[in-house]
């Protein structure tokens, strides 16, 4: 793995490339709140599902949490594009 060049990110990263951990980890770097917000969501999404459904929503918002905060780059820099 070679050495990460900070880049500026545009609303023209894709929806595979938003996946890649660096990008990722620079849009975080640079959105602070969202980032806190995304650390809120991962953290007590699984504990609303439980409150909600129980173990199944349990499981259910392990997995949104997660996938939320892999394509909230994405989502966010489309937003923002137009």
């Amino acid at each position: 793995m070679g050495i990460f060049v900070p880049m500026a990110l545009s609303s023209e990263l894709s929806f595979s490339e938003s996946l890649k951990s660096e990008p990722r980890r620079y849009f975080y770097e640079r959105h602070r709140r969202i980032a806190i917000a995304m650390i809120l969501i991962v953290f007590f999404a699984p504990f609303i599902g439980i409150w909600v459904n129980g173990v199944i929503g349990a499981v259910g918002g392990i997995v949104l949490s997660v996938a939320a905060f892999y394509v909230t780059p994405y989502v966010v820099l489309k937003l923002l594009e137009g």
